[in-house]
């Protein structure tokens, strides 16, 4: 109130009395200490006087909770008295003070947060004006985590306080998590992950710049070193374009300070390299080439770099002719890349085969005839058969002229030779010549033996992310493939076990190339010709099974398949002893996509050895975070191990054809298959638990691993009680639907019956999910139908149907979808099954036979767009008879007009698209 005087008269009392220790000491303390407020900079003693009296405030007040807001106070009042001092210059006087005032708001954990972010920038502001850079450092860490998780808007500007290079550190950080928030979306590299990462790779590029205008060598190698990380995962052929400039920048920088992280200096230089060839910039591939070899002081990469550097230099000798042969091949392999598309198959393929027999002029040209059909004889009779059977005999004893080839050869320079046949492999695939394609590869395998398969292996399994690219067959719905990121430690013997895995690869997919020109896909078996000819009157015909010819054809055929397994199985051994995850994804990958007819029409029995073979492969090195494909492996497995032992009469008339009678187990009394099968099964719904973010699955590919469980468990004899098999807590709501409508499906088939909840309880908990997929909830709810008709639940027939054809109407999702010929099935077979039910219960009301026959109009619409006659005619069949007693007058005929014109309109349309597959598959 403007009396200091007596405010200083009343504080001496008060501090000679004897008083209980209550707030009101600390509060006189600041009163005290007010009384020396200092008006200006000039007088310190004043100041000093001011922070001893507050500093006894706070050592009163910290020591018990209750007087914790005379610290807020102490703090406020500390703030409005000290801004004098906060200038340039002056700062410093305030550290002791404001550190301990701080101190102790933490210690007090004071609610208003804004405040205490507030003085800890000043703080760290008053340690930067008194040039106490160590402290600032010290104390920035500890303010940036608080600022960061209570007060966020303030956390940029307490870094633009900062040493520069300390906060371009933090961007460093900053861009390291961006990418980390990807995620698994960086297993998929869809189009919009690519340009993320890039704009987070340029906003490296921008911090290199501010690094470099630091001049601090320290920081501008932290920044090399995370745009060197960023960079990794886009260095493949389609992508490494795209970081040509950011790792040109890396290498340029990290020379000009004459870093001594000369190892990624060397790999940086590889990578560029590659891309300037990619690009046809040769000499500037090459300048990077021996700048790496002159890095490359460990001598890790020598053999490789100098192999590079070679073949390009070859690539500029215009008009010298080398000596080698291999160097010959190198030329011509290298002139074959750079042709255009617009080049003539035979200009092509002139250049390949040139170098395959440079490489091996003793047997590449034999081998290469084996596929050569004018070297094929007639055959015995001159018929179709017997010209088949010569083809057969021919390319085997062709290919056998590979067997000797090392032998003659020597064993001087394998690794060289290993690349260069793995080279002409490669463009040979590129370019579509196929049969080059299969011979190179027959030769560069040659090196696949005991001698190669010794490779230093890691002493730790490490599941390694990679990247992924689509496959190249052009097959709808495939699965996609990996492909591995460069790593940072190197050997060249791995390194080319390597690329003897990517021939594996490569040799298969030309096999099964092979067997397609055959009008075969893999493991299946060769159809006998139709006979065309003409015979003499009396001619008695041999069932082609039985003619020598046609199995000797046959086998040859049979023996592709067995062949290019065998390639992809021996990649995924391969990627065993490597211990890289990649490569067995991408056999896992090949042999689901190449057997999906097999695993479509329940044939998975015939690969069950080559799936288990992955199965075990697979865990031994992870699955690449790619747990979908790792199901669908389980299940198709799950479904091999299974088939043979389920009764026929509980199969699908498909997979009845499918049972050979030799090997039909469904009467023996063993449980061996069906138990592993159960293991199998809980392997994958253990991977997918729904509590595990990162290992969670479609629905849809759920639903089939569910349904072979629960057909193991009827075989098993083994009930499913009301947890359904896994923890009940925190299971998705949509698998507690799907395990009991398995069961449904399962009962009433001559096996052991489930238990299973009422249909109404699960038609309500159906109804209640929140369904990720809208096909799989169609699918359920139509089958629901099916099951409350077969029931005779009308009321239950009615909510399912209706619900399944509003799907139709309202789902945008769904609807994208179309045309989808199950879909549109199911449709077809709900609206069906609605009208049956309402004809069961009519109970003599006139409306409801109009109501059952709309049912069947709409069904026969649905099928209709499918072409599946059979549900037409079933849909047509039911309408007629729900008509008939309209029949009879002319009034009711008039209104069956429109409705009967629908349904033949449909008939003609399915009949129509029959026809248009047939004329297709001709």
């Amino acid at each position: 109130m403007g009396y200091p005087e007596i405010s200083s008269d009343c504080l001496q009392m008060y501090f000679k009395g004897i008083h209980p220790v209550t707030q009101f000491m600390g509060r006189a303390y600041l009163c005290q200490g007010l009384l020396y407020t200092p008006l200006s900079t000039d007088n310190l003693e004043k100041f000093e006087k001011f922070v001893m009296y507050l500093m006894k405030a706070l050592d009163f007040a910290i020591h018990d909770p209750r007087y914790y807001f005379l610290i807020y106070n102490a703090s406020v009042l500390y703030w409005q008295v000290v801004r004098p001092y906060l200038k340039p210059g002056f700062r410093y006087l305030l550290i002791p003070s404001l550190s301990q005032i701080v101190t102790a708001l933490n210690q007090a954990e004071e609610e208003d947060k804004q405040w205490r972010a507030e003085l800890m920038i000043e703080l760290l502001e008053c340690f930067l004006d008194a040039s106490k850079v160590k402290e600032a450092v010290d104390f920035s860490s500890t303010a940036a985590a608080f600022i960061k998780n209570n007060v966020p808007d303030k956390y940029q500007y307490i870094f633009s306080l900062m040493e520069p290079g300390k906060l371009i550190e933090i961007e460093c950080l900053e861009c390291e998590y961006e990418v980390q928030k990807l995620g698994t979306k960086i297993a998929t590299y869809t189009k919009g992950v690519v340009e993320t990462q890039l704009k987070v790779i340029r906003r490296l590029e921008l911090a290199l710049q501010h690094a470099v205008r630091l001049g601090d060598p320290n920081v501008i190698q932290v920044v090399c070193a995370t745009q060197w990380n960023l960079c990794l995962p886009l260095l493949q052929h389609n992508l490494h374009q795209h970081v040509r400039k950011p790792l040109i920048s890396v290498a340029d920088v990290l020379e000009k300070i004459d870093s001594l992280l000369i190892l990624l200096r060397c790999q940086v230089h590889m990578e560029i390299a590659r891309i300037e060839e990619d690009e046809d910039r040769i000499e500037a591939a090459m300048e990077h080439f021996q700048k790496a070899i002159y890095l490359d002081n460990n001598g890790q990469y020598q053999e490789h770099l100098k192999m590079a550097f070679h073949r390009l230099h070859l690539c500029t000798m215009l008009y010298k002719a080398p000596e080698r042969l291999e160097d010959q091949a190198i030329m011509m392999i290298e002139q074959a890349k750079k042709g255009k598309q617009k080049d003539s198959v035979r200009k092509k393929r002139s250049l390949l085969v040139n170098a395959g027999l440079a490489l091996a002029p003793d047997a590449f040209q034999i081998v290469l005839d084996s596929e050569n059909e004018a070297k094929v004889s007639s055959g015995k009779s001159r018929t179709q058969i017997s010209y088949l059977c010569a083809k057969a005999q021919h390319h085997t004893k062709s290919v056998e002229k590979t067997d000797g080839h090392l032998k003659r050869l020597g064993h001087g320079n394998d690794k060289e030779r290993i690349r260069l046949w793995a080279d002409l492999a490669k463009v040979a695939r590129k370019q579509g010549v196929w049969d080059v394609c299969r011979a190179a590869c027959r030769f560069c395998l040659l090196y696949d033996d005991a001698q190669m398969r010794k490779v230093p292996k890691t002493k730790k399994l490490q599941k390694k992310k990679a990247s992924t690219i689509m496959m190249d067959d052009n097959q709808g719905g495939n699965l996609q493939m990996e492909s591995s990121l460069p790593i940072k430690s190197f050997s060249l013997e791995r390194d080319l076990l390597r690329t003897l895995a990517e021939i594996r690869f490569i040799n298969a997919e030309a096999t099964i190339h092979l067997l397609r020109l055959e009008g075969v896909q893999l493991n299946d078996h060769v159809v006998p010709p139709e006979d065309t000819s003409q015979h003499p009157t009396g001619y008695i015909s041999k069932l082609p099974e039985h003619d020598p010819d046609w199995i000797t054809y046959s086998i040859w055929v049979d023996h592709l398949s067995q062949y290019a397994m065998e390639n992809f199985l021996r990649a995924a051994e391969m990627g065993e002893e490597l211990n890289e995850a990649w490569i067995v994804h991408n056999t896992l990958v090949y042999v689901l996509n190449h057997n999906k007819h097999l695993i479509a029409s329940g044939r998975q029995r015939e690969i069950v050895e080559s799936l288990q073979s992955l199965l075990s492969a697979i865990k031994n090195t992870g699955h690449s975070g790619n747990t979908v494909v790792l199901v669908m492996l389980c299940n198709a497995l799950a479904r091999g191990l299974i088939l043979c032992w389920i009764p026929k009469s509980v199969l699908k008339s498909d997979e009845k054809k499918k049972i050979d009678p030799a090997t039909d187990k469904s009467k023996r009394p063993s449980i061996r298959g069906p138990e592993k099968t159960n293991i199998v099964c809980e392997f994958a719904l253990n991977l997918t638990n729904e509590n595990i973010p990162n290992e969670l699955v479609p629905i849809a590919v759920r639903q089939q691993i569910i349904a072979t469980w629960v057909k193991t468990k009827q075989l098993l004899q083994q009930q499913i009680w009301h947890k359904l098999g896994t923890d009940d807590e925190g299971q998705n709501p949509i698998t507690k639907v799907l395990v009991p409508l398995e069961m449904y499906s399962c009962n009433g088939l001559g096996l052991m019956d489930f238990t299973v909840p009422s249909l109404s309880q699960l038609v309500k908990m159906t109804l209640e999910c929140n369904w990720s997929d809208p096909l799989v909830e169609l699918q359920t709810l139509t089958r629901l139908t099916y099951f409350a008709y077969a029931s005779h639940d009308h009321e239950i027939v009615l909510t399912c149907s209706q619900r399944t054809l509003q799907l139709d109407d309202s789902n945008t999702h769904l609807n994208a979808f179309q045309p989808n010929t199950h879909l549109q099935e199911m449709l077809s077979t709900a609206a069906c099954i609605q009208g049956r039910s309402i004809m069961e219960n009519l109970a003599g009301k006139k409306h409801l036979r109009l109501a059952a026959s709309k049912a069947f109009v709409q069904s026969a619409r649905y099928a209709g767009e499918t072409g599946n006659c059979t549900l037409v005619m079933l849909a047509a069949r039911h309408f007629w008879n729900a008509c008939l007693p309209f029949i009879g007058s002319p009034l009711d005929r008039e209104q069956l007009k429109e409705p009967t014109e629908t349904i033949l309109k449909n008939i003609i349309k399915a009949e129509s698209k029959i026809k248009q597959v047939r004329l297709s598959n001709k």
